[in-house]
C-alpha cells in the first residue's frame, strides 16, 4: 500500500487545516505496516496558479512544512518534502499532457466554480491543474489517495489518463489510484458564518481559530463566535437550520472524538454561555502543543530545508524509474 496526499501551502494556517487533512495525515502515517508507505507533499508547484510574492512562497512552504511536522508527521516514518524540490512532478505533467483531452478538463467543476465568469482571464496552469494532480499521483504509483467530495472527479480523471496512456503505449506502468476515505471527515466552518468554510482569507481574523493563537485568543474568538439564542437540543437532529450552532458542536464533536449526538446529550437545555468555555478549553489543550512546537520549528529555517530536502531525494528516488518508464514508452530518449 502506497498513499500519497498534497496539501497547498497557504499562510495562516488555521483549524480547519489541522482537522480536516493535517490530523488524518497524521493518522494514516500511524496506521501504516512497515511494508507500506505514505507520500506527504507541499503542492507549492500547484500554488503558482495564483500570483504570490517570492519571499512569502517560500515563507509558506517553510511554515506548513512546520505545522505538518508540529501536528505528528514523522519526516523519517514518512516521505515529506515539496514538488519544486522533484522536478519529475513537472516532467511527468508535460508528457500526460499529450494524454488528457480537452474535453475531459472542460469537465472540471472546480475550475468553472473558480474562474466563475472570467474564463479568459485564468491562467493555463489552472486550467491544466488536474493533470498535474494525475502526475502528482502516477508518478508514485500511488495505490491509494486520500479525497474529499471535491477531489473525487480529479481521481477519475487520474485514473483515465493512466488507462488510455498504458494503453496508446501497450504498457503497464500506471497503478489504478483507489480512493481512501479518512477515518474523519471534518468541515469546519467560519466562527462567524456557519454556512461558509473556515478560510485564511476572510477578512476577520475573529472568523478562524489559528495555529498560532494563544491560549486567551483561542477564548476569546469562541465566546465572540456567532450563535443563536435557541438552548442546545438532547440530538443533533435539532441543529438543522442553525448552522452556527451546528458548527461549534461539531468542532467540539470532532476534537473530543464523540458523535455530535452524544455532544447535545451533555449540553441539552444549555445555552451558548455553558457550552463555549467548554469548547474554548478542548481548542486550548488540544492545540497548545501543536501550536509551542510549530512555532519553535518554524524560526529554524534550516532545520526545515534540511526535512524537505531528505524527503526530496527519497521522492526522487521513488519517481525516476516510473519517469524514466514513461519516457521509454513514448519513444523520447532522455
Amino acid at each position: 500500500m502506497r498513499v500519497l496526499s498534497g496539501i497547498q501551502p497557504t499562510g495562516n494556517l488555521h483549524l480547519g487545516n489541522y482537522l480536516g487533512a493535517i490530523r488524518n495525515w497524521v493518522w494514516m502515517q500511524d496506521d501504516m505496516d512497515s511494508d507500506s508507505q505514505c507520500f506527504f507533499f507541499l503542492a507549492d508547484m500547484h500554488s503558482i496558479t495564483v500570483h504570490e510574492g517570492r519571499e512569502a512562497r517560500i515563507r509558506n512552504v517553510r511554515d506548513m512544512a512546520a505545522a505538518l511536522v508540529a501536528a505528528g508527521i514523522d519526516p523519517d516514518r514518512s516521505v515529506l518534502f515539496n514538488q519544486a524540490r522533484v522536478p519529475a512532478h513537472a516532467e511527468l505533467c508535460w508528457l500526460l499532457n499529450g494524454t488528457a483531452r480537452i474535453g475531459w478538463l472542460n469537465r472540471m467543476t472546480q475550475f468553472k466554480d473558480k474562474v466563475g465568469k472570467d474564463r479568459e482571464g485564468a491562467s493555463i496552469g489552472l486550467f491544466v491543474y488536474p493533470v498535474l494532480q494525475a502526475a502528482d499521483i502516477l508518478l508514485y504509483n500511488a495505490t491509494h489517495v486520500p479525497v474529499g467530495e471535491d477531489q473525487k472527479q480529479h481521481l477519475e480523471l487520474a485514473r483515465d489518463i493512466a488507462t488510455k496512456f498504458n494503453t496508446d503505449f501497450d504498457v503497464d506502468l500506471f497503478t489504478m489510484p483507489a480512493p481512501i476515505i479518512p477515518k474523519e471527515s471534518a468541515r469546519i466552518m467560519s466562527l462567524r458564518d456557519g454556512s461558509a468554510k473556515m478560510s485564511k482569507s476572510d477578512p476577520s481574523d475573529l472568523s478562524r481559530i489559528n495555529l498560532t493563537d494563544d491560549d486567551d485568543a483561542i477564548m476569546q474568538k469562541v465566546k465572540k463566535a456567532k450563535t443563536d439564542p435557541e438552548p442546545l437540543p438532547e440530538t443533533a437532529e435539532g441543529l438543522a437550520g442553525r448552522p452556527e450552532a451546528n458548527n461549534l458542536v461539531g468542532i467540539f464533536a470532532t476534537l473530543t472524538g464523540r458523535t455530535p449526538d452524544a455532544v447535545c446529550a451533555d449540553f441539552a437545555g444549555k445555552g451558548f454561555g455553558a457550552f463555549k468555555p467548554a469548547l474554548g478549553d478542548v481548542l486550548v489543550e488540544t492545540l497548545r502543543p501543536i501550536r509551542e512546537r510549530f512555532l519553535a520549528l518554524r524560526t529554524d529555517d534550516a532545520a526545515l530545508d534540511a526535512i524537505l530536502n531528505k524527503g526530496a531525494a527519497r521522492a526522487a528516488a521513488a519517481a525516476e524509474p516510473t519517469l524514466r518508464a514513461a519516457y521509454d514508452a513514448m519513444g523520447l530518449m532522455r
